[in-house]
């Protein structure tokens, strides 16, 4: 299943030159990068917040997710937020392990409680040791792909000790991944915000990487 919010743009599928290509790239832009779609968008989760680090976080854990129906994504990273007493951030930060307990229960699809007990511990040890999402991206990157970044990405995120099935959940484009729903949480946290859909709190890492290491669009009624 391809993540919600974006198709796959093979190369060599379309017969076209650089200049069609980027027109018709263009056009699927215009035609879904728009506020309308968030009603019934995953990306609704993160805009409700308001906070730099709620809304990463948000992201972070709606994007893993988002794979299979539509509602259910939805239903779930809404669950996901409810657990997370709705202020992802200040619980990643500041919970003990008892309260983790509450996730007991939880699942989408092959992402289940042991898992979301992992990403939390693994979140907090983010922003405790490495300064944040953002900079742990930002040490990796090279001027022209993400792919080095989210490779390196995935290493600090399973640094601690951690159940192997939860390694499936964050993909590595250097092992051969495409690495679909990262791809798409980077840039709904890098390109601008002009059109009230992307966030563009990321200042440190430039769009242009973020969008052609993997070619994706939004094709579907979410971005």
């Amino acid at each position: 299943n391809r993540p919600y919010g974006c198709v796959t743009i093979v190369r060599h599928s379309f017969r076209m030159n650089k200049s069609e290509l980027k027109d018709f790239l263009d056009a699927k832009v215009e035609q879904y990068n728009r506020p309308e779609f968030l009603e019934s968008d995953p990306i609704q989760i993160p805009h409700r917040f308001s906070k730099k680090e709620d809304i990463e976080i948000s992201a972070f854990l709606t994007a893993t997710i988002a794979w299979g129906n539509r509602k259910s994504i939805i239903n779930n990273a809404n669950r996901m937020m409810e657990l997370l007493d709705s202020a992802p951030h200040d619980f990643i930060r500041n919970h003990q392990d008892s309260d983790l307990d509450r996730l007991a229960g939880f699942v989408h699809r092959t992402f289940n409680e042991t898992d979301f007990n992992y990403f939390i511990r693994s979140l907090k040890n983010m922003y405790v040791t490495h300064k944040g999402l953002e900079n742990v991206f930002l040490k990796n990157i090279v001027s022209d792909t993400m792919q080095p970044a989210i490779s390196g990405f995935k290493k600090v995120f399973f640094e601690l000790p951690h159940p192997t099935r939860t390694t499936k959940h964050v993909s590595d484009p250097l092992k051969g991944s495409a690495a679909k729903r990262i791809n798409m949480f980077l840039r709904w946290m890098v390109r601008s915000n002009a059109t009230s859909v992307d966030f563009g709190i990321w200042n440190t890492i430039s769009p242009s990487p973020v969008s052609y290491t993997h070619l994706t669009l939004p094709t579907t009624p979410y971005v």
